[in-house]
């Protein structure tokens, strides 16, 4: 649009700025996200005083987009007593940011990737923040003292003498040494408001011996507990009657354990533990999972009987690593619980499409469905689970013999915003269902789907269909037939679209990155892309750092360059780019999108 000139006795628009009302630019100022404020406090010294007020007095605030350095992380907080919601990404801060974010009137906090903090960090929480009512913190421990978990648990216990009115506790470390015992001794201390705590790693031992002694002698304390989340070495029998008899109020309960090696026959969970579930009369919400390496191999199809039997209030259901477990068994849980909102099955070694046979007649709430690496799934499937009307969420990522006549289904369902068809064996011809769909898809997932090429992609997400006006995440890495020219429509054509990963799709170049991140895109009313994932793409150039110079790509939080012809070159002009904008974390390393599993790891 073209800028009209000043008319004479005009006021240019900086003075129109500074003749408004301080009151008036700080009410318009907070309204803003935390992006914008920023780039409006360098417009002028009005603007500056107005804004700097305007962080001062926000209560809430959402930092985990984004990793702030202690020196942007002391602007933007430094002066705020008022915060009462933080979240933040702290893998750039240490100790010394402590008096930015431990703020007396923070209700809820959540600290996420904590790279260097010590185990300090907890006393300070405990002596700053009584007011405190949800903490959660993930934790990459450097300290390497032999006594180092000993001095983690005093102080964890010395928060919770401080923090007493504490309604939800989530602490994460590293499960790197799953015999460190960081929560020895450390039930007893929990407050009387506790209601969901989460605790990884922990013991099955340290897990069980606090709460399955005689309840006359114990502290009361961790009995209102409603939500129980643990990260195991091993579950066992005892460990689940522990939990059950001693939690009467418990309704949701998730255990996941991962053992060094299979676990003794006679030290597994076995049918027994599954019927101990029924002493939890209240609980609506369960997730029993083993990793992938292992299996329970004494539980079969009679213990999820018996679960069913008992757990009729069940509303969702996460079961992982069941290797005995057949149709029959999945399907009593499906047709018994007749409130089943969520269910959630990996690595079923004998879950076939018999399971889902009838829905129409059982199973009418169903509104989440994830099946992970079932390999005896096919087409049938997907067909029967579009009688589910409500459903919303549909996961069938790798399971290979999912076929275009299932998505031809799947595109029937009218409520469908999350699709993961990752592995699956679909073809152009399975896409055009989904340019016709009415479905309001905003996260889609073809990852591996190696038989689609650009043809599919632009007939899905030409400008005309429902699926390119709504989708705001999508991946499509290992796509081998994908190139610019599928770029070019979605860059056209889904002005939603914010998180996108093209990774090791092999014949995207320069000319795709271009796209993506001009300034004419988002002048067009496109959304900024906040997380770009080019990992393993060979065809972009050594000199590609530069398209991602100011003022392109505007708002990018992460971006994933690792195993390309970036990297052995660009490490100055990394260095450079990470300065020029400091919200950006550029992963080198190949992790996923975000970092999210391998944050702890980096160099």
């Amino acid at each position: 649009m073209e800028k009209k000139p000043h008319v004479d006795g005009g006021a240019p628009p900086v003075e129109l700025v500074e003749r408004l009302p301080q009151a008036l630019l700080v009410d318009i100022l907070s309204r803003l996200d935390l992006y914008s404020l920023c780039s409006a406090a360098p417009v002028c010294r009005t603007l500056n005083a107005s804004a700097s007020q305007a962080l001062s007095s926000i209560t809430s605030l959402d930092l985990s987009g984004f990793s702030p350095t202690v020196q942007i992380l002391s602007r933007i907080l430094g002066g705020n007593n008022a915060i009462q919601n933080l979240a933040l990404d702290c893998s750039r801060l240490d100790d010394s940011s402590f008096n930015d974010f431990a703020k007396k009137r923070l209700v809820e906090l959540s600290l996420l990737k904590c790279a260097a903090f010590s185990p300090s960090i907890f006393a300070v929480i405990g002596e700053r923040c009584p007011n405190l009512r949800h903490f959660s913190l993930d934790m990459a421990s450097h300290v390497k003292k032999k006594d180092a978990s000993l001095a983690v648990n005093n102080a964890i216990i010395q928060m919770l003498h401080g923090c007493l009115q504490l309604e939800s506790l989530g602490l994460k470390f590293p499960l790197q040494h799953p015999g460190t015992a960081y929560f020895h001794s450390f039930w007893l201390a929990l407050p009387k408001t506790i209601k969901s705590l989460i605790l990884q790693p922990v013991s099955n031992r340290q897990a069980r011996i606090p709460i399955s002694g005689n309840t006359q002698n114990a502290s009361p304390n961790y009995v209102g507990l409603h939500s129980l989340s643990l990260v195991l070495d091993v579950i066992t029998d005892e460990l689940v009657l522990s939990l059950t008899s001693n939690l009467p109020n418990l309704a949701e309960l998730c255990l996941e354990d991962n053992p060094p090696e299979q676990p003794a026959l006679h030290g597994d969970l076995t049918n027994n533990g599954l019927q101990f579930l029924s002493f939890c009369h209240n609980l609506i919400r369960l997730y029993l999972t083993r990793d992938k390496q292992w299996t329970f191999q004494r539980v079969n199809d009679m213990g999820l009987l018996l679960l069913a039997e008992g757990c009729k209030k069940l509303e969702s259901v996460r079961l992982g690593g069941f290797s005995k477990v057949t149709d029959a068994g999945y399907a009593s849980l499906i047709h018994s619980c007749k409130n089943l909102k969520g269910f959630e099955v990996t690595h079923a070694l004998f879950l076939s499409d018999l399971a889902f046979h009838d829905l129409a007649n059982s199973a009418s709430s169903l509104a989440e469905v994830r099946l992970v690496s079932c390999n005896l799934l096919t087409s049938e499937t997907a067909v029967s689970l579009s009688s589910c009307r409500n459903l919303g969420v549909l996961n069938l990522s790798v399971c290979r013999s999912i076929a275009d006549a299932g998505l031809v289904s799947i595109s029937n369902l009218q409520n469908l915003t999350t699709l993961d068809l990752g592995g699956a064996d679909i073809t152009d011809a399975g896409l055009s269902a989904l340019a016709s769909t009415s479905s309001p898809i905003s996260s889609l997932c073809l990852r591996g789907c190696k038989r689609i090429t650009d043809n599919g992609m632009c007939q899905i997400f030409h400008a005309n269909t429902i699926i390119s006006l709504n989708i705001s995440t999508l991946d499509l890495g290992y796509l081998p037939r994908v190139t610019d020219r599928a770029i070019k429509v979605i860059s056209e054509s889904c002005k939603k679209i914010t998180r996108l990963c093209l990774r090791s799709c092999f014949y995207v170049t320069d000319t795709s990155i271009t796209r993506l991140g001009s300034v004419d895109r988002f002048a067009n009313g496109a959304s900024v892309i906040r997380m770009l994932d080019l990992t393993h793409c060979n065809g972009i150039s050594a000199d590609a750092l530069r398209l991602f110079d100011r003022p392109y790509f505007r708002g990018l939080q992460w971006l994933g360059i690792g195993s390309t012809r970036m990297v052995p070159r660009g490490n100055g002009r990394i260095i450079e780019l990470l300065e020029e904008r400091p919200g950006l974390k550029i992963c080198k390393d190949s992790c996923e999108m975000g970092c999210k599993n391998e944050w702890q790891y980096h160099s």
